[in-house]
């Protein structure tokens, strides 16, 4: 879905933190702004291009997950997507929560990208592969807000305009009731894999989207958002910012060429660079002083919006494939921890919730920079840290890291319940030759980081193919 704006390389406007202000909009109504049809006679196609997927992807070894599903597997929680739609998988356990693209119930998927994010968040493991959501315990509300296979009723195409196009429907207005519809729906977690880049110094026209991730945050629902992808078809998000976030003197948002939001809504969003599995920043991760953390986003595996093959890895493009590569897909690695944290220690408020993200992820040498924020998560620390969920005197309200914590934070974590009728359906074989890499790769990790049309503001991350 590109933009018209186009950003200028090597020029400069000093923006500010965005600031929230404006009512909180309606989640109604659940449907598109304006009348839609579907432009394509065929939804994505899906690839599989591995054997078998027996072993769990490097990812989980990256972040440790299957050790990590020792103290939560993330029961009880509720994770809205406000994405493309999801798939009733039989590996997801699927509400539909509203459709803001067409006439469904949030459970059409014809991208594959929802399905997909939905699917590293919350799918079930099974004994035919080594895949599974971070959260497999945890349960999904869909709701479509974006698709490149519908646009506006009176767009005009060729007849012969029959696949998925790098255009479509969403803009940052739909969103906005999307969040609070998801919030009025109950989630304790919702993950929006998507987002809207202008260059700095114009308008998104977003600050109903800022009223509802707050919204949200005041009504303790932890928000992730992708960081947003840098790429030539990308156009809003054409020009990288700077990692570095300077001294303490220094303005971070004074060097800020590129803006995306909902992801600059910090503190009130938790956005969501991308890393290799090697650790390392991944090049098309758009930086900015609101990156919060970072998560594995290239090459990866999920769910297909057909049963079978139920594992993809790649989606049809016009030369050839393209991968699960991206930060909206990091962004569900970050989604499902926040579901693991709030099913262990449920008693925490969403600014816990993110406090206890940042504060165990591993930090760059400088504590913090602008590509990965504070760092690639670590579920594990996470779950088990016993440093207390307090915040330091005289707290600055502002930073995500830090404010009123009174005292709930002292909650005991809920310990996890295991069947011992019912051993895990991951083969053995492959949990005990992913112990040795998930070290090796983890102490890598940790050594490398010590160093969209116009008028509508159409959103682009939710559609990386």
């Amino acid at each position: 879905m590109p933009m018209t704006a186009v950003a200028v390389p090597g020029v400069s406007r000093t923006i500010s933190p965005p600031q929230i202000s404006g009512p909180v909009p309606s989640e109604n109504p659940v449907g598109p702004s304006i009348p839609t049809k579907r432009a394509v006679a065929q939804c994505i196609e899906t690839i599989a291009s591995k054997g078998d997927y027996i072993s769990p992807p490097a990812s989980f070894a990256l972040l440790g997950v299957e050790k990590a599903w020792e103290f939560s597997r993330g029961a009880g929680q509720r994770v809205a997507v406000i994405d493309t739609g999801v798939f009733r998988h039989p590996r997801l356990s699927v509400t539909g929560g509203g459709d803001y693209v067409s006439s469904g119930d949030g459970t059409q998927d014809c991208d594959g990208h929802g399905t997909a994010v939905a699917g590293l968040i919350a799918a079930k493991d099974s004994s035919n592969d080594g895949f599974a959501g971070i959260a497999p315990d945890a349960s999904i509300i869909a709701i479509r807000q974006t698709s490149a296979a519908y646009e506006p009723a009176d767009t005009q195409r060729e007849s012969n305009d029959t696949k998925i196009k790098p255009d479509g429907y969403g803009d940052v207005a739909t969103l906005a009731r999307a969040v609070v519809r998801a919030v009025n729906l109950r989630a304790t977690v919702i993950n929006i894999s998507e987002g809207a880049c202008r260059p700095a110094g114009t308008d998104l026209n977003d600050r109903a989207l800022g009223a509802a991730v707050k919204y949200a945050y005041d009504r303790n629902v932890v928000v992730v958002a992708a960081a947003n992808n840098v790429g030539q078809r990308n156009e809003g998000c054409g020009t990288q910012n700077s990692a570095a976030l300077g001294g303490t003197d220094v303005d971070p948002w004074a060097n800020v060429v590129t803006k995306s939001s909902p992801a600059y809504f910090s503190p009130y969003v938790v956005a969501v660079g991308s890393v290799e599995n090697d650790g390392r920043p991944s090049s098309y991760s758009l930086a900015g002083p609101w990156v919060t953390v970072a998560a594995p986003g290239s090459d990866l595996v999920s769910l297909n919006i057909a049963a079978k093959p139920p594992i993809i890895d790649a989606f049809r493009a016009d030369q050839g494939s393209s991968p699960l590569t991206g930060t909206s897909f990091a962004t569900p690695y970050v989604s499902g921890l926040a579901a693991l944290i709030r099913a262990r220690f449920p008693r925490l408020t969403a600014r816990q919730v993110i406090d206890r993200i940042t504060r165990t992820a591993h930090h760059p040498s400088d504590g913090r920079d602008g590509a990965v924020g504070y760092g690639l998560i670590d579920p594990v620390a996470a779950l088990t840290t016993t440093t207390p969920d307090v915040a330091p005197a005289g707290a600055d309200p502002a930073d995500p890291r830090t404010g009123d914590t009174r005292d709930v934070y002292a909650a005991e974590p809920v310990r996890p319940q295991v069947n011992p009728a019912q051993p895990s359906s991951v083969p053995r074989y492959v949990a005990l030759g992913v112990s040795a890499g998930a070290v090796l790769l983890a102490l890598a990790a940790w050594m490398l980081l010590r160093r969209r049309n116009g008028d509508r503001d159409q959103l682009r991350e939710g559609i990386d193919y």
